[in-house]
């Protein structure tokens, strides 16, 4: 374990599957890289596997990773931080490490979603939390843990307003089968990864009740407009939603059923509870908890997101998804770029 006391180690905060993946890619140019978990996870019991057979299992630790379980081990040690936690757990996961961080420690995340409570991005409350003294990025694009995990060749974003820290984060992570490529549009790429949660839900719903591939690309593509226009009220870089965060992220969770976010909408229009749905899934679906926080951001910024809405109702309102669809159908007819069209 003495190779990951160098002072340029990297730690990732989060040891679930996305988590554990990113971890073994920036170990895999045998940089040394540290995974925390917590004491539910059994740090121990991944180490002594080297790897995480309840959330990646398969996914085998290159020689310089390795897990633990004591935090303040592991912040003493990296000097760049990369938490991938679930958007409500955050800030407490953030607030927890704040006294234990080392002068001149980056960070970045991998969290998408508003803040429930406050409709806050993760910068936001990153920023809340730390101070504007620590720089930092947010990780995002179109990734299934499992298939970075397995080397599949894959590509994502990295934005920060430290040109130079987004490059070499995009350094460390990019290798043979990874690309990462760098963006200063904070807001644009969190916003992409916070709205596409909610649009796969809807996706699902639509491919459950059989209602094919015309209604699957249409919610997909009005389901851009929704995340465009919601990102520019909130002064994003609209060009960000035709990338990796925006548009290769949602048709990702969209369209394939490694998204839990899409089999929860599966499974919804199979007539299941979300609690039925959460107990077979087996790990958060981010998009129940984003479909909220969307509903409330979208209302007091004054933008009008349709799609959303009818899903933030099947979730919350008791709406039948089927009745959810023909809701939408029925809409005023518009130009396709009219506002809140």
């Amino acid at each position: 374990m003495g190779e990951t006391g160098e002072a340029q180690a990297i730690a990732v905060i989060g040891a679930g599957s996305w988590g554990t993946a990113l971890a073994i890619q920036f170990a895999r140019s045998g940089r040394p890289t540290l995974l925390w978990g917590r004491a539910e996870d059994d740090p121990a019991s991944i180490e002594a596997a080297r790897e995480n057979v309840r959330y990646l299992p398969g996914a085998k630790f290159p020689p310089s990773l390795h897990a633990l379980a004591d935090l303040e081990e592991v912040l003493g040690q990296a000097q760049v931080l990369v938490v991938a936690v679930p958007s409500h757990a955050f800030r407490a996961v953030l607030t927890r490490m704040k006294p234990l961080l080392k002068p001149g420690t980056r960070l970045a995340w991998a969290t998408k979603g508003f803040e429930l409570e406050t409709g806050k991005l993760p910068h936001q409350v990153a920023r809340e939390v730390l101070g504007s003294d620590t720089a930092m990025a947010v990780l995002s694009g179109p990734t299934f843990a499992r298939e970075v995990g397995m080397g599949l060749p894959t590509a994502m974003t990295i934005a920060s307003n430290d040109a130079e820290y987004a490059l070499q984060l995009a350094e460390n992570l990019s290798g043979e089968s990874f690309r990462a490529y760098t963006s200063t549009d904070i807001i644009g790429v969190e916003v992409g990864g916070a709205v596409k949660n909610v649009l796969a839900i809807g996706a699902g719903i639509c491919d459950g009740l059989g209602f094919g591939a015309n209604t699957r690309v249409a919610m997909i593509t009005r389901g851009l407009v929704e995340m465009t226009r919601l990102g520019a009220a909130l002064g994003a870089e609209p060009a960000t939603f035709m990338g990796l965060a925006g548009m290769g992220d949602l048709v990702l969770t969209c369209t394939d059923d490694q998204s839990r976010n899409r089999r929860m909408g599966l499974a919804l229009a199979a007539g299941k509870t979300i609690k039925e749905a959460e107990h077979e899934i087996k790990q958060v679906v981010e998009g129940v908890l984003a479909a909220r926080a969307v509903h409330r951001v979208a209302a007091e910024a004054g933008i009008e997101m349709p799609i959303c809405e009818q899903i933030y109702r099947i979730l919350y309102e008791g709406a039948e998804p089927q009745a959810a669809v023909v809701a939408l159908m029925k809409r005023e007819l518009k130009s396709e770029f009219a506002p809140g069209g």
